[in-house]
C-alpha cells in the first residue's frame, strides 16, 4: 500500500509541476488521445505516465429508434484530483427492457482451487439501447456472470441474489433473448441465407413468408448482405467465410427471433483487429435499434473500447468497477493507477488486475534491456486489486449503481412473454430436409463413402467370383459373406467426422431450445435412410451378381434388407461412441477395437459353438451384430437346397454348413435374426437418446453449448 501511495504521490507532484504548460485535455466519448508528459519519450511506460485530466463535459445521447426505448442526456464532470470522484448520473427516463442483478453470487463446486464462489456479490444493470461489457482476465467469472443473467447455468451451480427483468423477479422466456456462445458451431455446407432460414424454421412458428422476412432483416442487421449466398465453411474447393463473418452469422442466428436481450460470450474471440472493429461497430448499431446487449470481452483496442457504454470489470469474481466507460478511467486514476499515455485502456485495466503478470515479473525481474528494466511495472497485482475494490466500494460510482438499481426495480415494467415455438413435426421435417441437403453436398463424407463401398464390393466380388454351387464352394462362400459384412462395417467408421459435427450442431441447437433429443434422432434417421438404402441396394446387387448367390426376388431382397439394417446398426454404434467420447481420435480407436472384437467372436475364425464361454461366447458373440447378420444371410442362401454326394446320398444346406458355421436348422430362423438386428438398431438409438440427455450436457461446456436453467434463491 505504501508503494502504491508513493507512486500515486509522485504522479500527482509531477502533474502539478507541469500543469502550467500542459493544455487542457478534452476526451470525446468514442476517441481517446493520450499525450506523454515532456521528457518521458525515452522512458518505459508505467503507471506513473498519464494524461492530464481536466474538467471534461461529456454528452451522451441515445436516439429514439425502433422500440423508443431510451432518451437520456448525461453530463458528467471528471477531475484529475484523487479527492474529486466523478459526479453521479442524472435522472434518466427509461423505457424498454432492462436487466438488473443485485448481490449476485454464483457458487460452483470445484470450479476454483481457492474458492467455490465464482461470482461474489455483483451488482449492475443493462439498459435498452446500450452496450454493456463484462471485462476481466481469464477465469475472472465473465462467462459465468453472463450465463447467470441469461438463466443458463449448469445444474451444479447455485446462484444467490436477485435478477430483475423490467423491474420484476422473473426468468427470460423462450424467444425473448438470444445467447451466443464463444465457439462458432455452424454448418459449413450451407449458405448463410440457407442456414439462417433453417434456423428460423426451427425456432419460429408461423408462415414461411414471415420467416423469410426475418432472415433478411437479420442478414441486414449483421451486415452480411454480400455473403448471404456464400457457403459458410467452404465446399469442395470453395473458400468459406472468415472468422469474423462466421461470428456474425452466429449472432444473426439468434436475431431471427427478434430478441429483446442479446448475450454474447467473447464476440471478438479469434478475430483480428479489423474484424473486431467491424464486429463492434455492427453490435453498436444493433444496440441503437433498442436491443439490450451484454457481452464479455477479454481485451480490446482503443477504438473498440470507445464504443462501450458501460463496463463491469471483474477479477476473481469480484466487481472492481461498474459504470460509464470514461468513469472507469477516472476510477483507476483515483485509485492511484492512471492509464499510461499511448496505451489501450483495456490493456491498462487487465495489466493492473491480472495476477498472471506476477509470474512474468518474477521471471523478468533480473533482466535488463538497453534502456533499463525490461519490466516497467513491478507492483503486486493483488494489492492493486484490493485497492481498486476498496476504492470502488466507497466511490460515487457504487452509490450511483445502487440508486439506479433502486429506481429500475421500484416498479415492474412490461412482462415478457414467450413468442411460441415451432411444433415437433415441423422441426423433424426441417431437420430431415436439412440433413438431406447436407448429405448431397458433403462428398467427402457421403459420396466418397458410397464410392468406397462400391470399391470394396468389387474387390471382394472379383476375389471370390466363379465359385459355382458345389459342396466344395460352401467354405469359400461363407468367407466371402463374412468379409463383405465385416469390412463393410469397418467402413462405417469413415462417418465419425460427420456424426461428430451432427452432435455439436445438436448441442448448440438444443441449448437454445431449437431442437431436442427425439427430434434430432428422428430427423437424422429419416435423412440417413435414403442414403444408407442407396449403399445397401447398390452394394448388394453387385455382390450377389459377382458371387453368384440365389437371385430369386425374395432371397435377393432379404439380402438387401439384412445389409441395410446392418448399416443402421453401424450408424447407431458410431453415434453411441461419438456421443459418449465427443473426440474424433478416441472415437475411431474405440470403434476399430470394437469391430475387431466383434469379428473375432462372430463364429468364422473359430466356430461359434467352440468359442470359450467367458467373454467370447458371453457376451461378445451376442453383442456382435456380425453373428446374426451372417447367420441370416447363410440361412437365406442355403435353406431348402441340398447337395448330391455320390449316386445315393444328398446333403442338405444345413448339414453342409455345420462344419463351417453355426446356423439353425429352422427355415424361419433367418427372420428371427433380422428382428434381432432391428432391435439392435433401435436399442443403439435409445442409448444415444439417453446419452444426449446426460453426456452432451456435461461436455457442452467444453464445446460451448451448455443449456441449463439457473437457480435464483433469495437470501434474507
Amino acid at each position: 500500500m505504501e508503494e502504491i501511495q508513493s507512486q500515486s504521490d509522485n504522479y500527482r507532484s509531477s502533474a502539478a509541476s507541469s500543469s502550467a504548460s500542459s493544455p487542457v485535455s478534452r476526451l470525446p466519448l468514442n476517441n481517446f488521445y493520450y499525450f506523454r508528459k515532456p521528457g518521458s519519450l525515452r522512458k518505459p511506460i508505467s503507471f506513473e505516465d498519464s494524461p492530464d485530466w481536466d474538467d471534461t463535459d461529456v454528452e451522451v445521447r441515445v436516439d429514439d429508434r425502433k422500440y423508443n426505448n431510451i432518451a437520456a442526456t448525461t453530463n458528467e464532470s471528471y477531475s484529475g484530483s484523487v479527492s474529486s470522484p466523478p459526479q453521479p448520473e442524472v435522472a434518466r427516463n427509461i423505457s424498454g427492457d432492462s436487466v438488473v442483478w443485485k448481490d449476485l453470487t454464483v457458487v460452483i463446486k470445484g470450479k476454483r482451487k481457492y474458492s467455490d464462489r465464482v461470482i461474489k456479490s455483483s451488482n449492475g444493470y443493462a439498459l435498452p439501447g446500450t452496450l454493456t461489457v463484462i471485462m476481466g482476465p481469464r477465469k475472472s467469472g465473465k462467462s459465468t456472470l453472463l450465463r447467470a443473467l441469461a438463466g443458463r447455468l449448469d445444474d451444479s451451480a447455485n446462484m444467490y441474489g436477485e435478477v430483475f427483468i423490467n423491474g420484476a423477479k422473473s426468468s427470460l422466456k423462450y424467444g425473448t433473448y438470444g445467447f451466443v456462445k464463444r465457439e462458432n458451431t455452424l454448418i459449413g455446407s450451407l449458405t448463410v441465407r440457407e442456414y439462417l432460414y433453417y434456423s428460423a424454421l426451427l425456432q419460429l412458428p408461423g408462415f414461411l413468408c414471415e420467416k423469410k422476412s426475418v432472415v433478411e432483416d437479420a442478414i441486414a442487421a449483421m451486415s452480411l448482405g454480400e455473403y448471404a449466398n456464400h457457403l459458410i465453411g467452404g465446399h469442395c474447393l470453395t473458400k468459406g467465410l472468415s472468422n469474423g463473418e462466421r461470428r456474425r452469422v452466429s449472432i444473426a442466428r439468434e436475431l431471427v427471433m427478434g430478441p429483446h436481450f442479446l448475450f454474447i460470450d467473447e464476440p471478438l474471440y479469434h478475430l483480428d483487429s479489423v474484424s473486431a472493429l467491424m464486429m463492434m461497430v455492427t453490435l453498436k448499431k444493433l444496440a441503437n435499434t433498442g436491443c439490450t446487449l451484454i457481452i464479455t470481452i477479454y481485451q480490446s483496442s482503443t477504438e473498440v473500447f470507445g464504443l462501450f457504454d458501460r463496463i463491469c470489470l471483474l477479477s476473481n469474481g469480484k466487481t472492481l468497477f461498474f459504470g460509464e466507460t470514461l468513469a472507469c478511467l477516472q476510477h483507476f486514476s483515483n485509485a492511484g493507477f492512471p492509464c499510461p499515455i499511448m496505451q489501450s485502456p483495456s490493456d491498462h485495466f487487465l495489466r493492473a488486475i491480472n495476477t498472471d503478470f506476477d509470474q512474468i515479473i518474477s521471471v523478468c525481474k533480473n533482466w535488463q534491456d538497453d534502456h533499463g528494466d525490461l519490466s516497467p511495472v513491478n507492483m503486486d497485482t493483488g494489492v492493486a486489486i484490493h485497492t481498486l475494490e476498496e476504492t470502488y466500494k466507497s466511490s460515487v460510482d457504487a452509490a450511483t449503481v445502487e440508486s439506479m438499481i433502486l429506481r429500475l426495480t421500484e416498479k415492474g415494467g412490461p412482462y415478457l412473454k414467450s413468442k411460441g415455438e415451432a411444433s415437433s413435426a415441423t422441426r423433424i421435417t426441417v431437420l430431415t430436409w436439412r440433413s438431406l441437403l447436407i448429405m448431397s453436398r458433403e462428398w467427402r463424407y457421403y459420396w466418397f463413402w458410397l464410392i468406397l463401398y462400391m470399391l470394396l464390393t468389387l474387390c471382394i466380388g472379383t476375389l471370390f467370383s466363379g465359385l459355382g454351387h458345389s459342396l466344395t464352394s460352401v467354405g469359400a462362400r461363407v468367407a466371402a459373406i463374412f468379409m463383405f459384412i465385416s469390412f463393410s462395417s469397418l467402413l462405417s467408421i469413415f462417418g465419425v467426422p460427420a456424426q461428430l459435427k451432427e452432435i455439436k450442431v445438436y448441442a448448440c441447437e438444443d441449448s437454445n431450445n431449437h431442437s431436442g433429443g427425439f427430434v434430432f434422432l428422428t430427423g437424422q434417421l429419416l435423412a440417413s435412410i435414403p442414403f444408407l438404402f442407396l449403399i445397401s441396394i447398390s452394394s448388394s446387387l453387385v455382390f450377389n451378381f459377382l458371387i453368384g448367390l440365389r437371385n430369386e426376388f425374395t432371397y435377393l431382397m432379404y439380402f438387401v434388407v439384412n445389409f441395410f439394417i446392418c448399416l443402421l446398426v453401424n450408424e447407431g454404434l458410431v453415434l453411441v461412441v461419438v456421443t459418449l467420447l465427443q473426440d474424433m481420435f478416441w472415437s475411431i480407436v474405440i470403434l476399430v477395437f470394437m469391430h475387431v472384437m466383434m469379428m473375432l467372436s462372430a463364429g468364422y475364425f473359430r466356430i461359434r459353438s467352440a468359442l470359450p464361454g467367458p467373454v467370447w461366447m458371453y457376451p461378445m458373440s451376442y453383442i456382435a451384430f456380425h453373428t446374426f447378420a451372417i447367420q441370416g444371410i447363410l440361412e437365406n442362401e442355403y435353406s431348402g437346397i441340398s447337395f448330391t454326394v455320390g449316386d445315393v446320398r444328398a446333403v442338405s444346406g444345413y448339414e453342409a454348413l455345420q462344419n463351417v458355421y453355426d446356423v439353425s436348422p429352422n427355415d424361419h430362423s433367418k427372420w428371427k435374426h433380422l428382428m434381432i438386428l432391428s432391435l439392435m438398431a433401435l436399442g443403439y438409438r435409445v442409448l444415444v437418446f439417453l446419452l444426449l440427455q446426460i453426456r452432451v450436457k456435461e461436455k457442452s461446456y467444453f464445446f460451448g453449448f451448455l443449456h441449463c436453467k439457473g437457480k435464483i434463491n433469495d437470501r434474507t
